[in-house]
């Protein structure tokens, strides 16, 4: 047997598995394959989400870096000089104000104003890919023309064409008799996909007059290839523009701590909630592994008198958890990658199949002259402000969910079978 090495351990565990009458092994399995993909769907459909919102707010506002407060003459030269760091991709100066919009409702909404060169999406090409336009384009050549967010332009009741006028916040709040206002053509209607942006957000020329009464602050907003280098990136930009006085550098880790914060704290939690699967699973082989500990002390006893040793013995067992763990994690993996990779068409699926009970209930409804239940749809457009339902799927975290599932019917079985090293044969075999 002991020349045999390990082949006899993994003949004995699967014996175990296979040929054994408990169903045990089966719902273990089960087990680990239902949270290896609900974990891994639910965290890809959470990246969907929460990388939309993100590469939403990096994207179209708060940049990955900021320069501030600089000398407006030096703007191309700071361009210039930002875009010889390696990593950054694109420099884009603008400006920004709050304000009140008046369209052709009576309603009035507060908006963000921001101005842009004309040639913003040239120069910056991941904001074009995330402004998706519903009417119009992105056309500002001057200061008489605007863009508006499509929930914006809803409220407003406007759409490419209309005047929109604009008053000025501070000069509101100022208690000016004389508050100052601008009048612009509506030129395009677009969407972000991020409520609060698609409410509130408007863009003009840079050049406009507007910023002047406002006196606002010219700001260059930084790209980089890899947003989370802004760390190294920011340091050389820093010693890049040491001769410049009084600059103010910042990152997006700074200005959107919070929000990040509160993602990365709910991404947390949901993998310690979903996890709670792997414990259950892991408590339950762990007493299926005890209970076949002790059903099998005279197989154990008749293994340890013909050479096993302790360590081979208790190896039987961890390899029972393994072969759990490996095939349960193996089969979460597939059908978890395959829903996640095609989320749109399992809801879709899924859909279907609940409508299609409804049409039932509907048909019979008829005939008992009661109300009919309408369509069920599992992210209604009415409820939530998405068109399709995001999922990225993440290597790391698919393979961290894989181990996670793998490593606790290893542990469960490892712990277990603690008892079958103590079992000695001579006094297993007395009695027999």
């Amino acid at each position: 047997m002991k020349k045999q090495g390990s082949k006899w351990i993994l003949f004995v565990a699967s014996r175990y598995i296979f040929k054994g009458r408990s169903s045990s092994p089966v719902l273990a399995i089960m087990g680990i394959a239902v949270g290896v993909l609900a974990l891994i769907v639910i965290i890809s459909v959470m990246n969907g989400f929460q990388l939309g919102f993100i590469e939403s707010i990096l994207e179209v506002s708060s940049y990955h870096l900021r320069l501030e407060s600089f000398d407006r003459e030096k703007t191309n030269e700071l361009q210039e000089k930002l875009l010889e760091i390696p990593g950054v991709r694109a420099a884009v100066p603008f400006m920004e104000y709050q304000a009140i919009a008046r369209g052709r409702r009576v309603a009035q909404q507060a908006v963000v104003v921001r101005g842009l060169r004309d040639d913003t999406l040239e120069i910056d090409k991941t904001m074009e890919s995330k402004l998706s336009f519903e009417d119009g384009s992105f056309y500002i050549p001057d200061s008489n023309y605007i863009l508006l967010a499509a929930e914006l332009a809803r409220r407003l009741g406007l759409r490419t064409g209309d005047e929109v006028t604009l008053y000025s916040i501070t000069g509101i709040l100022s208690g000016e008799d004389d508050v100052g206002y601008d009048n612009f053509i509506v030129t395009g209607v677009f969407r972000t996909g991020y409520y609060d942006y698609d409410c509130t957000w408007a863009f003009i020329n840079i050049n406009s007059k507007s910023f002047a009464d406002n006196e606002c602050d010219l700001k260059l907003g930084v790209k980089l290839t890899n947003r989370f280098q802004d760390r190294s990136s920011l340091e050389q930009a820093k010693r890049k523009l040491a001769d410049y006085e009084g600059i103010k550098l910042s990152s997006w880790r700074d200005y959107n701590r919070s929000f990040f914060g509160a993602l990365r704290t709910e991404k947390l939690f949901m993998f310690i909630l979903v996890g709670l699967i792997f414990i259950v699973v892991g408590l339950n082989i762990f007493q299926a592994q005890r209970r076949a500990v002790l059903q099998r002390r005279e197989e154990i006893g008749l293994l340890r008198a013909v050479g096993g040793t302790e360590r081979a013995v208790r190896f039987v067992f961890v390899f029972d958890g393994a072969i759990i763990g490996l095939t349960g994690a193996s089969l979460g993996l597939l059908f978890g990658l395959t829903i996640a990779l095609n989320i749109q068409q399992f809801f879709l699926l899924v859909e279907n199949v609940v409508n299609f009970f409804i049409n039932i209930l509907n048909t019979a409804a008829v005939f008992l002259g009661t109300d009919m239940a309408g369509n069920f749809a599992v992210f209604s457009p009415t409820i939530f402000y998405i068109k399709e339902i995001p999922s990225r799927v993440l290597p790391l975290e698919v393979f961290m969910i894989y181990m996670f599932g793998f490593l606790s019917a290893v542990l469960a079985a490892w712990y277990a079978s603690r008892k079958a090293a103590k079992v000695q044969p001579a006094e297993v075999l007395r009695y027999e």
